[in-house]
């Protein structure tokens, strides 16, 4: 039973891999509508600041829902 659970944590993983990796090229052509390409490296460290915001906000967000549910 154990293996199952592993298995399917693992495939939850992955796609949890490929939806990020699907909203980071969103972000990005987002991102470089609103950016001139001339400035490639400040478009870069913008895309990273606010995507490390964002991670804070959803990690810190989903902690306290995990602390009301009991885990």
């Amino acid at each position: 039973m154990k293996i199952v659970s592993e298995s399917l944590t693992m495939v939850g993983t992955a796609f949890g891999l490929v939806a990020a990796l699907a909203w980071n090229e969103a972000i990005k052509k987002l991102i470089e509508q609103f950016i001139p390409k001339g400035k490639g490296v400040l478009s870069l460290f913008l895309y990273a600041i606010l995507v490390t915001l964002a991670a804070v906000i959803i990690t810190t967000r989903l902690g306290r829902i995990k602390e009301r549910i009991g885990e």
